[in-house]
Protein backbone atom coordinates (compact mmCIF):
# COMPACT_ATOMS: atom_id res chain seq x y z
CA UNK A 1 0.00 0.00 0.00
CA UNK A 2 2.89 2.73 0.90
CA UNK A 3 4.59 1.38 -2.79
CA UNK A 4 1.55 2.38 -4.46
CA UNK A 5 0.88 5.55 -2.84
CA UNK A 6 4.23 6.76 -3.23
CA UNK A 7 4.34 6.35 -7.02
CA UNK A 8 0.99 7.87 -6.91
CA UNK A 9 2.36 10.95 -4.99
CA UNK A 10 5.28 11.11 -7.62
CA UNK A 11 3.26 10.54 -10.62
CA UNK A 12 1.17 13.54 -9.39
CA UNK A 13 3.96 15.65 -8.17
CA UNK A 14 5.73 14.81 -11.60
CA UNK A 15 2.30 15.90 -13.21
CA UNK A 16 2.49 18.92 -11.38
CA UNK A 17 6.29 20.43 -12.40
CA UNK A 18 5.47 21.70 -15.98
CA UNK A 19 9.19 22.30 -16.57
CA UNK A 20 12.43 20.60 -16.10
CA UNK A 21 13.90 22.99 -13.87
CA UNK A 22 10.71 23.38 -11.69
CA UNK A 23 10.69 19.04 -11.90
CA UNK A 24 14.68 19.32 -10.52
CA UNK A 25 13.14 21.49 -7.30
CA UNK A 26 10.55 18.88 -6.87
CA UNK A 27 12.72 15.76 -7.19
CA UNK A 28 15.07 17.16 -4.94
CA UNK A 29 12.90 18.20 -2.48
CA UNK A 30 10.56 15.04 -2.67
CA UNK A 31 13.91 12.88 -1.94
CA UNK A 32 14.82 14.74 0.38
CA UNK A 33 11.21 14.96 2.21
CA UNK A 34 10.62 11.18 1.70
CA UNK A 35 13.69 10.87 3.64
CA UNK A 36 12.84 13.18 6.33
CA UNK A 37 9.11 11.24 6.39
CA UNK A 38 10.63 8.22 6.38
CA UNK A 39 11.94 8.96 9.65
CA UNK A 40 9.12 10.25 11.03
CA UNK A 41 7.14 7.66 9.91
CA UNK A 42 5.31 9.71 6.89
CA UNK A 43 7.41 9.43 3.89
CA UNK A 44 4.37 10.22 1.27
CA UNK A 45 3.65 13.20 3.05
CA UNK A 46 7.60 13.97 3.23
CA UNK A 47 7.73 13.60 -0.30
CA UNK A 48 4.80 15.80 -1.40
CA UNK A 49 6.05 18.50 1.54
CA UNK A 50 9.50 17.89 0.17
CA UNK A 51 8.10 18.52 -3.72
CA UNK A 52 6.20 21.39 -2.95
CA UNK A 53 8.97 23.06 -0.88
CA UNK A 54 11.80 22.08 -3.50
CA UNK A 55 9.40 23.28 -6.38
CA UNK A 56 9.32 26.99 -4.46
CA UNK A 57 13.23 27.13 -3.67
CA UNK A 58 14.12 26.41 -7.26
CA UNK A 59 11.55 29.73 -8.57
CA UNK A 60 13.38 31.80 -5.83
CA UNK A 61 16.15 30.79 -7.33
CA UNK A 62 15.21 31.59 -10.73
CA UNK A 63 14.13 35.21 -10.27
CA UNK A 64 17.21 35.91 -8.33
CA UNK A 65 19.17 35.11 -11.25
CA UNK A 66 16.83 36.67 -13.39
CA UNK A 67 17.03 40.14 -11.30
CA UNK A 68 20.94 39.30 -11.75
CA UNK A 69 20.59 38.76 -15.09
CA UNK A 70 18.47 42.37 -15.72
CA UNK A 71 20.91 44.62 -13.85
CA UNK A 72 24.25 42.99 -15.70
CA UNK A 73 22.37 44.31 -18.75
CA UNK A 74 21.14 47.57 -17.17
CA UNK A 75 24.70 48.04 -16.29
CA UNK A 76 26.45 47.04 -19.97
CA UNK A 77 24.29 49.16 -21.77
CA UNK A 78 24.81 52.37 -19.23
CA UNK A 79 28.28 51.93 -20.26
CA UNK A 80 27.68 51.91 -23.58
CA UNK A 81 24.90 54.61 -23.90
CA UNK A 82 24.90 56.89 -20.65
CA UNK A 83 21.32 58.20 -21.52
CA UNK A 84 19.97 54.55 -21.00
CA UNK A 85 16.94 54.03 -19.31
CA UNK A 86 16.09 50.36 -18.08
CA UNK A 87 13.18 49.39 -19.40
CA UNK A 88 12.21 47.51 -15.91
CA UNK A 89 12.34 50.64 -13.67
CA UNK A 90 9.74 52.86 -13.52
Amino acid sequence: MRTVSFVAATAIGLLAANSEAQAVGCLSGGAAGALAGHMAGHGVLGALAGCVAGHQWNKHQLSQEQLQNQQQYDAARKAHNPNYQSPWSD
